[in-house]
C-alpha cells in the first residue's frame, strides 16, 4: 500500500522549498523503500532548488542519505528489510561496455526507480539525482542502496553518499595520491576539506589548503592540511611552488569549479603532476590555456564523478576506517537539524557558516 510521508519540495525556481505529504508507492521490481534516518544539505540541492540543473520542478530535495530498507519488490537479492543503507546515485547496470570492461566505476548506464513519487494531487515529483531523501521514506532503485556496518552513525554514514564521496575519491581513485606526494586543494568546502582528509589517508608528505575563508583554512588544517594559503591575499601558484621545492604539487585538486581556480591549479602542479577537477563549473563556463602548457607540462588533467567511486566497494570499506577512528568522518558534520529547518541550512551553507548540516530524523 502506498503511503503518505512528510518531505521537502522545491515548488519553483528559486522559491523557498516548502515541508509537504508526499506519497511513496510500494516498491516495485528492482526497487525498494528506504526508511531516511539522515540526510546531508549539500550544495547540489541548492543547484536543484535554483534550477541549475534542470526545469523539471517540483523536485524532492536530498541525496546524501543513509537510513534503513524498509521493504523491496520482485527480484532485488542486493538487500533485504532491516539493512543499514547509505543511498549513492551510481547503481551500476552491470551491462554497459564500462561494466563489461570491468570499469563499473564508469558506467554509463545508472539507474533510478521506474515509479514516481508524487504530491497528494498526483504531481509527479522529480527526486534529487534520482533518490530524494529529505523525507521520511523514500523509493529508489535497489542498487541505489549499499549496505554497511550498522554500528556507524546514520548522520555520519550518510555524508559518503555525495560530497564527502566526492572529495576523498579525488584525492583517492582520481588523483591515486600515494605515499610521500606533495598534494594541493584548491576550495576547502566540504568536498575540498574530503580530498585533504584523503591525502592524508593516503600518506601525502605535505597537504596544502588553499581557500579565500580563513574558517575553511583553520577546518582543512583540523582534517589533515599541513600547510594553508589565503588566496585572498597570497599568489597561490607562487606560494604551492615555495612550498614544494620550487616544483609544484604532485596532485592538485580543484574543487571550486571555476575557470580561475582550475588555472591555478594547472600551474600549480609539477611537471608530468596531476591536476583533478571535482568542483562543479556552470554551463555557460570557458577555459582557455596555451596549448603548448598543456603540451609541454606533461602529467594529466583528469575529472572526477563522484570521486571515481564504486559504492559497493568504498562506502563499506570507509565505514570500517571511520569505526575503526582512522577517519574521522564525524568533523564534517556541523550541525544536526530538523526537516522543516532546510531553507535555513542554505543559507548557512550559501554564507560558508557549515561543512555540513544534517537533517536528522
Amino acid at each position: 500500500m502506498a503511503q503518505q510521508v512528510k518531505a521537502v519540495i522545491a515548488r519553483a525556481k528559486g522559491a523557498p522549498v516548502e515541508v509537504t505529504t508526499i506519497v511513496v508507492p510500494d516498491p516495485g521490481p528492482g526497487e525498494a523503500v528506504v526508511r531516511i534516518q539522515a540526510c546531508g544539505v549539500c550544495h547540489t540541492d541548492l543547484h536543484y532548488r535554483e534550477g541549475g540543473i534542470n526545469d523539471e520542478f517540483p523536485f524532492l530535495l536530498g541525496h546524501e542519505a543513509a537510513g534503513v530498507v524498509e521493504s523491496v519488490g520482485e527480484g532485488v537479492t542486493e538487500v533485504e528489510p532491516g539493512d543499514f543503507v547509505v543511498l549513492n546515485w551510481r547503481a551500476v547496470c552491470g551491462q554497459c561496455r564500462a561494466c563489461r570492461r570491468g570499469r563499473p566505476q564508469y558506467c554509463f548506464n545508472t539507474h533510478n526507480a521506474e515509479q514516481k513519487m508524487t504530491l497528494l494531487d498526483g504531481t509527479e515529483l522529480s527526486p534529487a539525482l534520482g533518490i530524494g531523501a529529505f523525507a521520511e521514506k523514500t523509493l529508489v532503485a535497489a542498487g541505489q542502496c549499499t549496505k554497511v556496518d550498522p554500528a556507524a552513525e546514520p548522520a555520519v554514514a550518510g555524508l559518503l553518499g555525495c560530497g564527502v564521496m566526492a572529495g576523498l575519491g579525488a584525492a583517492i581513485n582520481t588523483g591515486n595520491v600515494g605515499r610521500g606526494d606533495t598534494v594541493a586543494v584548491i576550495g576547502c568546502g566540504g568536498v575540498g576539506g574530503a580530498a585533504v582528509m584523503g591525502s592524508r589517508l593516503a600518506g601525502a608528505s605535505r597537504i596544502i589548503a588553499v581557500d579565500i575563508d580563513d574558517r575553511k583554512l583553520e577546518t582543512a588544517r583540523r582534517l589533515g592540511a599541513t600547510h594553508t594559503v589565503n588566496s585572498r591575499t597570497t599568489d597561490p601558484v607562487e606560494a604551492i611552488r615555495e612550498l614544494t621545492g620550487g616544483n609544484g604539487a604532485d596532485v592538485v585538486v580543484e574543487a571550486v569549479g571555476r575557470p580561475e581556480t582550475y588555472k591555478q591549479a594547472f600551474y600549480a602542479r609539477d611537471l608530468a603532476g596531476t591536476v583533478v577537477l571535482v568542483g562543479v563549473p556552470t554551463p555557460e563556463m570557458t577555459l582557455e590555456l596555451p596549448l603548448l602548457d598543456v603540451f609541454g607540462r606533461g602529467g594529466a588533467l583528469k575529472s572526477s564523478w563522484y570521486g571515481d567511486c564504486l559504492p559497493s566497494r568504498d562506502f563499506p570499506m570507509l565505514i570500517d576506517l571511520y569505526l575503526q577512528g582512522r577517519l574521522d568522518l564525524g568533523a564534517f558534520v556541523t550541525e544536526t537539524i530538523e526537516l522543516d529547518a532546510v531553507e535555513q541550512a542554505f543559507e548557512r551553507m550559501h554564507h560558508g557558516d557549515v561543512l555540513r548540516s544534517v537533517v536528522v530524523f
